[in-house]
């Protein structure tokens, strides 16, 4: 029987993979087959760290140092893993941080914008970067890593954070629509409450109490759980999901 998740003989391409839900999406990528460029910006260890595991479970993955917020980054990071794996079947645009938590009356405009860049802009340009290829292949797949805070607002302070990943949530079924007819599918994962660095940076054990009272399962997720979902929208098993978006949330949040 075809094991239709199998990912052998692909190349894919996962920025902000250095921790958290992309290091667990490139250390699956890789598991299924995968060849896996792990984008990472200034987390230079964790990236290797990501690398070595998978090189030492039998799999290929590189690494490369880019700033996806910026056009020149990300050409080099799309060239760089091209040339040394081969062209991008699968784009995963997980890059992005809420920065900071800030109320209305403290965001700044060079804030607001270095939060676009890094949640909505560098997605929507890595995505330019590799669509032409794609488009040329007649197949490709690319995944946004969108929010729970593009549904609902956010928590304290998100306001900026949670506005970007709900423009990313738009753009992901604009594009779909736009590359669907030449083979590329364009779909996004929506995590909740995972249990990464991103909470360990954001959000006081309070707050994580907080949001568990709110979420069916009782629990936090793990970034596995984001990226067993993801694999599976850049997978065969999913070949006929285009434009959605897929909540990761324990129940949090049921649309």
């Amino acid at each position: 029987m075809r094991n239709f998740l199998d990912l052998t003989g692909k190349v894919a391409l996962i920025t902000g993979a250095s921790s958290g839900i992309g290091a667990a999406t490139a250390s699956v990528f890789a598991g299924l087959g995968a060849r896996v460029a792990i984008g990472y910006h200034r987390h230079a260890d964790g990236a290797e760290q990501v690398r070595s595991g998978i090189t030492a479970a039998g799999g290929h993955a590189i690494c490369i140092q880019a700033d996806v917020r910026r056009t020149a980054g990300i050409r080099s990071l799309v060239n760089a893993a091209a040339s040394q794996l081969g062209p991008i079947d699968i784009l995963v645009n997980n890059a992005g941080s809420l920065i900071e938590r800030m109320k209305i009356l403290e965001v700044t405009e060079d804030r607001w914008d270095e939060i676009m860049n890094l949640n909505l802009k560098s997605a929507v340009l890595c995505s330019q970067a590799v669509a032409g290829s794609m488009i040329e292949r007649k197949h490709g797949s690319i995944v946004n890593i969108v929010s729970i805070a593009g549904r609902n607002g956010g928590g304290p302070g998100a306001g900026a954070y949670a506005t970007a990943k709900g423009g990313l949530i738009t753009f992901t079924k604009s594009l779909a629509k736009e590359l669907a007819p030449h083979g590329v599918r364009v779909n996004a994962v929506s995590p909740g409450v995972i249990d990464t660095p991103f909470h360990e940076v954001f959000s006081t054990p309070e707050m994580i109490r907080n949001f568990v009272a709110g979420i069916p399962l009782g629990r936090v997720g793990t970034s596995m759980e984001c990226a067993q979902v993801i694999a599976f929208l850049a997978s065969d098993a999913a070949s006929y999901v285009v434009g959605e978006t897929i909540e990761v949330n324990g129940g949090q949040l049921m649309l």
